[in-house]
């Protein structure tokens, strides 16, 4: 049986992608439903779990997407100047960013829900900032990552 290496590479595209948007998605559900808790001892347990997925999931197919989609588009023959690639390009350089500060502000919010927890306080303002910032910049890597699956899949002519 010989398989075929342009849709060998499309199915790890398509399954990098399915689990980007899938633990990215799932580990934002769990981290959120945690902060509405208010307990620090459930968003410090809850949040290193998170950030542990994130790392390993959302990070290394983060990683796997663009190596894999422009891997895809040269098979396909596309120019990678066609302007679909181009937004697509921007638009998960822009869902990139946010997910590093996201997991950056995951981290922060975790300790400082730890800290909470270990002197037996309630959540400060800190930790409360902290998770707006997060939930805020939250909207735009999840809108973008779906603009890129519609522009993945139309592949529109400008």
């Amino acid at each position: 049986m010989t398989i075929d290496p342009y849709l060998l590479l499309k199915w790890i595209h398509v399954l990098s992608s399915t689990v980007l948007f899938g633990f990215g998605a799932g580990t934002a559900w769990y981290f959120w439903n945690a902060h509405l808790t208010r307990e620090p001892v459930t968003i410090a347990r809850v949040g290193r779990m998170v950030v542990k997925a994130d790392w390993i999931f959302t990070g290394s197919s983060g990683v796997i997407q663009p190596i894999s989609g422009i891997a895809l588009a040269h098979q396909a023959g596309w120019s990678l100047a066609e302007p679909w690639l181009i937004c697509t390009y921007c638009l998960y350089v822009l869902a990139f960013a946010c997910w590093a500060l996201v997991v950056w502000l995951q981290i922060k919010a975790q300790r400082l829900a730890q800290r909470a927890a270990a002197a037996g306080a309630s959540l400060s303002a800190d930790y409360q900032r902290t998770m707006r910032w997060w939930f805020l910049l939250g909207w735009p890597a999840f809108g973008g990552l779906l603009v890129v699956y519609w522009l993945m899949i139309a592949k529109p002519q400008f």
